[in-house]
């Protein structure tokens, strides 16, 4: 599908319209998504609107911005007036916003428009978009194959070119894991660059909204429109936004990038380490210097993620009763309404959480687990910064393996987490990270390179990330979609 840039062009030129656009991506949803099933809802008759107003202000020669008249997938937990927001469980299959979240207000404003919903794993817990109550997403690459999670819908819909970018949402990896498997560019800001006012709650202290991009330029662009200060989210940071195209040089003269040691060896698979060590060369012929780094902490990021994620999302999915919204079984008493309505309304997963998160926190546990998970979580921030005295840019494979089969590990959860082993200590640290692809593997799977920045340092992944992709040519591979 065309860059951003491409398309403004053809707007501002009116070579071609908003709705001849939109038109192309609901088509392109029609004919390829029976398959690929990244979408939950399409939204056809408030895109084409959209797409109207758009192609009004041009008519009438009003400047336009770079988003405007650009087809946009939403993950389903983004609140949207109007519209369904699922967050893929059965529990909110009628609940309809009353408000907008404002990352899709801020594109609303831009005149991106909005095609549709995309799938995820039920409330974002998950590595492969199964635990939807809806529907599998397949992985545009090999539909027998997982797109990744818990994004894996918007994921598949930029690689299968539903749409020409998407938003989704990122806490152990949802965003970064799923880009490396459909082998497509996905970033997770710095925790509190983007406001999450209207993201439904997984774990709050972890969830960070991000882009899905074709290429490094768009997720830079589509950055740019989402960022920023909001006073309705209390952990927004309030700093000034930068033009992050700024930033797309095709030379890494100057800057340093550390090689996370911990990330190589026992576990990851052969081919992957690979691709992503032919990427590192690569990227010191760009005349980047390349350095070794060790985080010793970093192979706990896993457990400690497991206590910590899933004790905020017990808390977070308390407010699911049956009262205020969502589904209601009925039932002689109130506590039976409450066991009812969970029981039918969440999936195995997220009721797993719920658990594990519960136990964690219970009276005598507590100091035992949580306590001691977010000391861990403190030593592994710690380890990154010493790292960042040294580097501007840390590397390493975003995930294990290239995408497995469906199906093939469901039944083992644990085998399920280890997918976002090398993307959770970047979300504890409330960093932000990036995944670019960088190979593909003999079945022809997509296999990611993960870049990890310093705290507000989006500028410097971009840098790296534009380098590497002008210099190569895996961005401009597309899935076999017949």
């Amino acid at each position: 599908m065309t860059s951003i840039r491409e398309l403004h062009q053809q707007l501002v030129k009116k070579e071609r319209s908003a709705v001849e656009i939109t038109t192309e991506a609901l088509e392109r949803i029609k004919k390829v998504d029976p398959k690929v099933k990244s979408f939950l809802q399409i939204t056809a008759d408030s895109a084409l609107e959209m797409a109207k107003q758009v192609d009004k202000k041009i008519a009438a020669k009003e400047e336009i911005g770079l988003l405007a008249g650009i087809p946009i997938g939403i993950k389903d937990n983004m609140c949207t007036t109007g519209i369904t927001t699922t967050c893929g469980s059965r529990i909110l299959e009628n609940f309809v916003p009353p408000y907008e979240s404002t990352v899709t207000q801020k594109l609303k404003d831009a005149g991106a428009v909005m095609v549709g919903k995309t799938n995820l794993d039920e409330f974002a817990m998950g590595s492969s978009t199964e635990n939807s109550g809806y529907q599998v997403t397949a992985n545009p690459w090999d539909l027998s194959r997982v797109p990744g999670g818990s994004s894996g819908g918007s994921a598949a819909a930029v690689a299968a070119s539903e749409c020409v970018v998407a938003l989704g949402s990122d806490t152990g990896g949802s965003i970064r894991q799923p880009a490396a498997l459909c082998g497509v560019v996905g970033l997770k800001p710095t925790y509190g660059l983007v406001s999450r006012f209207g993201l439904v709650a997984y774990a709050s202290s972890l969830d960070q909204i991000g882009p899905f991009a074709r290429n490094v330029e768009d997720a830079a662009i589509l950055l740019g429109a989402i960022a920023g200060y909001d006073a309705k989210d209390s952990t927004s940071l309030n700093v000034p936004i930068p033009d992050y195209t700024q930033f797309l040089k095709p030379s890494l003269k100057g800057l340093t990038i550390g090689v996370i040691e911990e990330t190589f060896g026992e576990g990851l698979d052969g081919v992957v380490e690979k691709a992503v060590n032919e990427a590192i060369t690569h990227l010191k012929s760009l005349g980047a210097k390349i350095n070794k780094i060790s985080c010793p902490r970093f192979r706990y990021g896993l457990p400690a993620y497991y206590i910590i994620a899933p004790s905020e999302a017990s808390a977070n999915l308390a407010r699911y009763d049956a009262v205020k919204y969502g589904i209601r079984e009925d039932a002689d008493t109130l506590i039976d309404m409450y066991t009812k309505t969970r029981a039918k309304g969440f999936g195995t997963e997220v009721k797993r959480r719920i658990m594990l998160g519960t136990y964690a926190l219970s009276a005598g546990y507590y100091d035992a687990y949580y306590l001691k998970a977010q000391k861990v979580r403190t030593l592994i921030k710690n380890d990154f910064d010493a790292a960042f005295e040294k580097v501007d840019v840390l590397v390493c494979p975003t995930t294990p393996t290239t995408a497995f089969k469906a199906g093939e590990k469901t039944s083992d959860p644990l085998s399920m987490y280890l997918s976002d082993l090398m993307t959770i200590p970047v979300n504890l640290a409330g960093l932000p990270g990036m995944s670019i692809p960088c190979g593909f593997d003999k079945q022809g799977l997509p296999i990611g390179l993960q870049l990890i920045g310093n705290v507000l340092e989006e500028g410097k992944l971009f840098q790296v990330g534009y380098a590497y992709e002008k210099s190569s040519d895996w961005q401009t591979k597309i899935p076999p979609l017949k």
